[in-house]
């Protein structure tokens, strides 16, 4: 064989042939069908209903959205533009309600003058979380920090702010921006900052208030600071120290700095906040407090200590077991009775409060799983390298054990948003119903039932989305099946 010569065998190719494609029933949209939708008698029927089901509703409601209306002054007025366009019996929503009173629903009852406030506050909290959550990125932080800087000078100035609340926000923004560039441990100091010039910009009053709250973390610190060597002792006094201070003593100090150096805003009361800025102002908080007091009471509840362990129980057991509306009706009504005469204790922080206790209980749970999934040889580990029990948990055990819980830890945030829509059952001003209700008791917008309803839901849709999409961004970022 060795001997015949190539040329003369008939079915020896002496070109290669150009690659051809597959067969459609083995690639593509049609395999795709094929193993997703048609692969079985059951299959085929849940797809065939499901089709069913899709354009029942579709046949149903994109009559409805195609007949739309953006520019009326009334339902009246929408559902003649509507008759007269698609006939006497035709039907069509009227979303020119969302144009008129879009700020209410973004605002709720916020002095219209004052809206850069809320626009600065919740821009600037990009800002603040770019370094922590985009710090391996530059791409995606110069991303981030351009989008909030540019949103947030272009909506102040539509909304009226005066040029020299605009330069002071550009002067603030840019220096920020500078300053997570260059300067990154001065930028995670700007962003435990924050939460105080947030505080100061919605409520407005004098600065000096948020300092000296601020001023009873850093007493605190500095007392912990001096005692460390003497362990849980340490701790303790750093929270009594810090506890008298906020009771007794920063309500002088502050009202004796502003009588040296007044720097006020216009105040704005609770009773004024409402749509997505109350949404926000109570999802954010609660979610920057429920995952530090859950990772407490997770470790707390983990603890060979027993008095510790039985009160974190206690705890979780407790809130877990009692509906979120209960506990906001103690927060507005019942918390009172518990106070001294006299005391000024604000709505949306006492809601604050129960939102946070309620999420960090769930919290806990999650973030026990995941120390729970560690293996044993994570812990002995951390003992052999003769780390004492704090260092353990801070290099060795809650790194992991928050990777593995970032899904679980996310879907509380997002659940925990969705339900600070409950707080209208306590008198506040939430964009799904309550600000609904105001909108349509005006004579002009009676019968205006869906339009505020889509509106207000694609828009917690927009924030829990971005949420469940950074969570997934994460994940992969850290590999956790693969580490």
């Amino acid at each position: 064989m060795s001997d015949t010569d190539a040329q003369t065998v008939a079915f020896v190719r002496r070109d290669i042939l150009p690659p051809e494609p597959p067969p459609v029933r083995t690639s593509g949209a049609i395999l795709w069908l094929r193993e997703n939708l048609l692969s079985g008698p059951l299959n085929i029927a849940l797809t065939l209903l499901g089709l069913g089901i899709l354009w029942t509703v579709f046949s149903t409601v994109w009559p409805w959205l195609s007949h739309s209306v953006w520019n009326a002054n009334s339902m009246a007025e929408c559902r003649k533009i509507i008759a007269e366009a698609h006939g006497p019996d035709a039907t069509g929503a009227c979303f020119a309600v969302i144009k008129h009173r879009w700020n209410q629903f973004i605002f709720g009852f916020y002095p219209v003058d004052l809206y850069w406030r809320p626009v600065l506050a919740f821009g600037s909290l990009f800002f603040a979380l770019a370094p922590v959550l985009f710090s391996d990125s530059r791409k995606a932080r110069w991303i981030v920090t351009g989008v909030a800087f540019v949103v947030t000078i272009v909506a102040s100035q539509v909304l009226g702010a005066t040029g020299a609340e605009l330069g002071a926000m550009l002067l603030l923004l840019l220096a920020w921006l500078l300053l997570i560039e260059r300067r990154r441990d001065w930028a995670l100091i700007a962003t435990l900052v924050y939460p105080f010039f947030a505080v100061w910009l919605l409520w407005g009053g004098t600065i000096w208030g948020p300092v000296m709250a601020l001023a009873g973390f850093l007493i605190g610190f500095g007392v912990w600071h001096v005692l460390s060597r003497f362990g849980m002792f340490a701790f303790a006094a750093a929270v009594i120290v810090a506890a008298l201070w906020w009771l007794v003593l920063s309500d002088y100090a502050a009202r004796g700095f502003a009588a040296i150096l007044p720097m006020r805003l216009t105040p704005v009361s609770s009773d004024q906040f409402g749509g997505f800025v109350l949404s926000i102002t109570i999802g954010v908080s609660g979610i920057a407090l429920s995952l530090p007091l859950g990772i407490i009471l997770a470790l707390a509840r983990r603890s060979d200590l027993p008095v510790i362990k039985m009160m974190a129980v206690l705890f979780i057991e407790f809130i877990r077991g009692v509906p979120l509306i209960t506990l906001l009706f103690v927060a507005s009504l019942l918390l009172n009775y518990f106070l001294p005469p006299g005391t000024n204790f604000d709505i949306i922080l006492r809601v604050i409060i129960m939102v946070t206790l309620f999420a960090s209980a769930y919290m806990a749970e999650v973030i026990r799983g995941g120390l729970a999934a560690l293996p044993k040889g994570q812990y002995e580990a951390a003992d052999a390298l003769g780390l004492d029990y704090w260092k353990a948990q801070r290099l060795i055990i809650l790194p992991q054990a928050l990777k593995i819980s970032i899904p679980g830890i996310v879907s509380t945030f997002i659940g925990m948003f969705k339900d600070t829509t409950l707080v209208t059952f306590v008198g506040l001003f939430d964009p799904l119903k309550a600000m609904s209700d105001t909108i349509r008791a005006s004579f002009e917008w009676k019968g205006a039932y869906w339009e505020p309803y889509i509106f207000v839901g694609s828009i917690f849709f927009i924030l829990c989305f971005s949420m469940s999409r950074y969570s997934m961004h994460l994940e992969r970022r850290l590999k956790r099946d693969h580490r």
